[in-house]
């Protein structure tokens, strides 16, 4: 089919004169690596709460974005990154309480082991970070991560983030393990593969003369097709890796900071205790600001031997938003709504489930929860077609999601933590009606 902008003549046929201008200028001015979601691409100009709004004015209910994840342009975040860039933005060489506040606070929140943190503007430069610390405490280059792994997009990280396409070669110095799929394997037998997964390549890296260094996995493994559990299913492997020698590296930049519900962090469902614990996407609620939580023990060897300095990870504006979102999540009592709401909207998704034959599973934890779309349940093929054609569809009725997996057949619903009762109710029926167009 002829291709207008990367949409095909149908696609293009739908858009408006605004919207194909828009699309032609994007690819003009931005070139061909960046994607838009939807074939019918979305033209926000304006959020407040769990909503975007169209240049027309149609409100569309976000169940996907993670990073405005309190509600897009909060006005307590927004006041905050206003007073502060009135008052001073500047590095991290200076003498600053803002910062230090803020690191008690966030550090506060973690196991007692995890005591230092250090700041940077993105989750890709922090999975890049903790990666270079690993490397320098083990003298380790081996790094293990999941098939369909997404971790970033600096250099050393795209080349683990299989996720980014086919045209990524994963390193020598990488293995690749399978996620515990509970779907497939059943609740017991998930995470057994997983740690004899683990295991077989510590073993496979060794005998090719690699030293691991780390056992690198986000939590929830969004992008390999979203398994939370059961809970405790990663212990077994994180156990044999630290005792091999790795350390472990959570991936909390999709997952952290209430998403799952249960508590504050991802890996906190699972009884584990991470060496080094790595934060994005919605710390700042907008405003760019990650960070690498970590073992002062771990940290010591590499803040001796080599400086670190990131010009605007840590600034005054940043850690201002970062503060205003944890002081959103504890007076919001979004921890809580995320468990609730979430526990709601998962029950009711799963009565869908009883009534259309395309969901083969649904599956979460929290505000983050997989609907699995497939052609045949004895066979537990994967409908990837129905799911675009679903995601589409729930766009056209005015609720946001997306769709993940290597074979993209499941539905990725990550609502604002924002989100109460009548949003859930909002979103179940938009998908029972875009479930129903399949036929």
């Amino acid at each position: 089919m002829s291709m207008i902008n990367g949409f095909n003549a149908a696609d293009a046929a739908r858009l408006s004169e605004k919207e194909r201008s828009l699309i032609e200028r994007r690819e003009r001015l931005l070139g061909p690596a960046y994607r838009l979601f939807y074939e019918r691409p979305l033209h926000t100009v304006r959020g407040e709460g769990v909503w975007l709004y169209d240049e027309a004015g149609r409100a569309y209910l976000d169940a996907y974005n993670n990073v405005a994840s309190i509600g897009h342009c909060h006005p307590r975040v927004v006041q905050a990154i206003a007073e502060q860039a009135a008052r001073l933005n500047t590095h991290t060489r200076y003498l600053q309480e803002g910062i230090l506040d803020y690191a008690e606070n966030l550090l506060a929140t973690f196991p007692a082991a995890l005591q230092q943190v250090m700041f940077t503007c993105t989750g890709s430069e922090a999975n890049d970070l903790a990666l270079r610390i690993a490397r320098h405490y083990t003298g380790g280059t081996g790094v293990i991560i999941t098939r369909f792994a997404y971790h970033g997009v600096t250099g050393d990280i795209s080349a683990l983030s299989p996720s980014l396409g086919a045209s990524i070669q994963l390193p020598a110095h990488a293995r690749t393990v399978r996620a515990p799929d509970a779907y497939r394997l059943g609740a017991e037998q998930a995470g057994k593969r997983f740690a004899e997964d683990v295991r077989a390549a510590i073993a496979d890296l060794r005998a090719n003369g690699i030293k691991p260094a780390a056992l690198l996995i986000d939590g929830i493994f969004a992008s390999d097709g979203i398994f939370p559990g059961p809970q405790g299913c990663i212990s077994e492997a994180v156990a044999i890796a630290q005792a091999e020698g790795l350390l472990y590296i959570a991936d909390e930049v999709q997952c952290g900071f209430a998403r799952t519900g249960d508590c504050m962090w991802g890996f906190q469902r699972h009884a584990v205790q991470p060496d080094l614990v790595s934060l994005g996407k919605p710390m700042g609620n907008g405003q760019p600001i990650a960070g690498v939580v970590v073992r002062p023990e771990v940290l010591e060897p590499f803040g001796r031997s080599m400086r670190y300095f990131n010009t605007f990870g840590g600034n005054p504006v940043s850690c201002a938003a970062g503060q205003a979102v944890l002081d959103v999540i504890r007076d919001e009592g979004l921890l809580q709504r995320s468990a609730q709401v979430g526990g709601y909207l998962l029950d009711e998704l799963g009565k869908l489930g009883e009534r259309h034959e395309w969901i083969g599973d649904v599956r979460g934890a929290g505000m983050f929860i997989g609907v699995e779309l497939v052609s045949n349940r004895a066979s537990k093929a994967a409908a990837a077609e129905q799911t675009r054609r679903v995601v589409n569809g729930m766009r056209e009725r005015g609720v946001l999601i997306s769709a993940a997996g290597p074979l993209e057949n499941i539905l990725k619903i990550r609502p604002l933590l924002a989100f109460e009762k009548p949003h859930a109710d909002l979103l179940v029926s938009a998908l029972d009606e875009a479930l129903q167009a399949l036929g």
